[in-house]
């Protein structure tokens, strides 16, 4: 992984081991003085809404005087607060600014008004993962470990940072113009050296730790590694219902279910990361993510070609150009309209 990788000589272990120490340096020094208010609202024309949520909405603009495309999260400050989630979206924000891989979308500029928090991040033009999944019904295996082998590298980088991603789902992967992926949303992100006790996630990715109370690591990650592995393969996760206590129940059960068409290396790889025994599971063993990388399943994987974006994706995702909308969905557009009074400000100082 990374440049340290490429090296011709030395054991690769090593050479991640040098990756992951220099990313934690460089993650170390922007967390330790995170940048703020970096540029203002009238730096970007505003395009079209790409993605609307409980506290706001994500809007495709263009910077004035570069010309640059990006994607604008505008998150209105007292919604975020009746939601109760300033912690969360602080959150966000400091982990969005300090962190750098390939996989993961980058926060280029962020600053706040009277109503308003903006986290300007760069603009991946081919839509959700989701959304292509669904039109398609399934991936075959291959494409499913393309895109499962970029989330065990992210997941690595992060739990090295000691950060908790905890939303993993098909809709917060983007596909970007060589088909790769990239996660978004750190909404829930956390950065934890034991424990933590927040219920938080979506129902079908919530591993049993989670919904049992128990206080839970980075291990509920490779839960829901597990658990995305398997709806991309399957075109429908481990555990549905009608509703969520329903799936809960099921979660906790322990109890998985293959399609036929599951290769005995894919179901033997799922059984270890959905593994409701955290002494058992994948990840969370003595030899950490190796378990995984190393699983007869990723045999074929490349990982530093992975890293590199060097293997040729299975799905390319059609696009125009750099301000292409067309991979999102339509959505009402809104005015925007910033109070005259400042709102929040106690809470949002440190944005």
């Amino acid at each position: 992984m990374g440049n340290a990788a490429t090296a011709k000589k030395g054991d690769p272990a090593e050479n991640v081991k040098e990756f992951l120490a220099k990313a934690k340096e460089d993650f170390t020094q922007k967390w330790d003085h995170p940048s703020q208010n970096n540029a203002c609202l009238d730096d970007f024309e505003r395009i079209k809404t790409l993605g609307t949520g409980s506290f706001g909405r994500v809007m495709l603009v263009q910077h004035k005087a570069n010309k640059d495309f990006f994607a604008m999260k505008i998150l209105d400050k007292q919604k975020v607060v009746k939601l109760k989630q300033v912690e969360h979206t602080l959150n966000e924000k400091k982990i969005l600014q300090a962190i750098n891989f390939p996989f993961l979308v980058r926060l280029e500029y962020s600053f706040k008004d009277n109503t308003n928090l903006y986290m300007v991040l760069e603009f991946v033009t081919g839509g959700e993962m989701f959304s292509h999944l669904r039109r398609i019904g399934r991936f075959s295996e291959q494409h499913s470990r393309f895109y499962g082998s970029q989330i065990v590298l992210v997941l690595e980088y992060l739990h090295h940072l000691d950060i908790m991603y905890r939303d993993l789902k098909p809709e917060n992967l983007l596909l970007d113009s060589l088909g790769y992926l990239k996660v978004t949303d750190f909404g829930f992100a956390k950065r934890v050296k034991g424990r933590t006790w927040t219920l938080c996630g979506t129902p079908e990715y919530l591993a049993p730790e989670i919904i049992l109370s128990k206080g839970y690591n980075k291990a509920v990650d490779w839960w829901a590694l597990g658990v995305l592995i398997y709806e991309m393969a399957a075109g429908y996760p481990p555990f549905f219902a009608d509703q969520p206590i329903q799936i809960y129940e099921k979660i906790v059960s322990g109890k998985v279910r293959f399609p036929s068409h599951f290769s005995s290396d894919l179901k033997d790889l799922l059984r270890n990361l959905l593994q409701v025994d955290l002494t058992k599971r994948f990840g969370n063993l003595r030899n950490g993510v190796n378990d995984i990388k190393q699983h007869r399943w990723f045999n074929s994987t490349d990982w530093i070609a992975i890293y590199q974006r060097k293997v040729e994706a299975p799905f390319v995702p059609k696009h125009k150009g750099a301000g292409d909308t067309s991979n999102f969905d339509d959505y009402e557009e809104e005015a925007l309209r910033i109070s005259s009074t400042e709102k929040c400000a106690k809470e949002f100082a440190d944005f």
